[in-house]
């Protein structure tokens, strides 16, 4: 007489299956990350400038994206956790509001530099100027690269006008006006210029 066999029902069949069982895992993850990051979508405090923010200048913008090609938020967070030994150090814990113009932003929390999220207005245009050249003239101890290549090189007014474009299309409110003056604002002006343009902003929306 043959012998049947039952097949495994309920949570032994999710547990001898693997296929099952990777189904139902990334299903559990998609759940509960939209249950998590959905609402975040309809908050105010997540989606609506803070009071006073706003969005770059070409300049500011010129030097963002030098800031980001050159890696400097491998070392330097713009995110201040609401920790009081951070808090203390670099001033108002970071609000989403502050950000809702940054595509992409630069949070984090990794520093082997300070964070930089309330740098602005803190040191002078030739503090920074000669910090980027040489790091070690302001601070001895200093272990971050130097960047004077950045003295040299030219913003390329071009590139701003269609950039500007661009960032309107995912909510940064620039106008007309603004996207055809943003060549003529940057000509001539170095690397260098632009990256302390972008840093002497920085924080200073919430200062206000």
């Amino acid at each position: 007489m043959a012998t049947s066999h039952a097949k495994p029902a309920g949570h032994e069949r999710i547990e001898t299956s693997n296929f099952l069982m990777i189904v139902l895992v990334l299903l559990t993850v998609l759940v509960g990350g939209a249950v998590e990051i959905v609402p975040l979508f309809f908050q105010r405090s997540t989606t609506q400038p803070v009071e006073g923010l706003q969005p770059y200048t070409p300049l500011q913008l010129a030097g963002r994206d030098v800031y980001i090609r050159e890696g400097c938020y491998n070392c330097h967070s713009q995110m201040i956790r609401p920790l009081r030994a951070e808090t203390l150090r670099y001033g108002h814990y970071s609000v989403a509001g502050e950000f809702v113009y940054d595509h992409p932003f630069q949070w984090g929390s990794k520093r082997t530099g300070p964070d930089l999220a309330r740098v602005g207005g803190k040191y002078s245009d030739e503090w920074h100027r000669l910090h980027l050249i040489n790091p070690r003239d302001l601070v001895p101890e200093s272990n971050m690269p130097a960047y004077p290549w950045l003295a040299a090189g030219k913003v390329d007014e071009t590139e701003l006008a269609p950039k500007m474009r661009a960032l309107r299309t995912v909510g940064v409110p620039y106008t007309d006006a603004q996207i055809d003056q943003a060549a003529s604002e940057v000509k001539g002006k170095t690397e260098l210029e632009a990256v302390i343009a972008y840093l002497q902003v920085l924080g200073t929306a919430l200062k206000k």
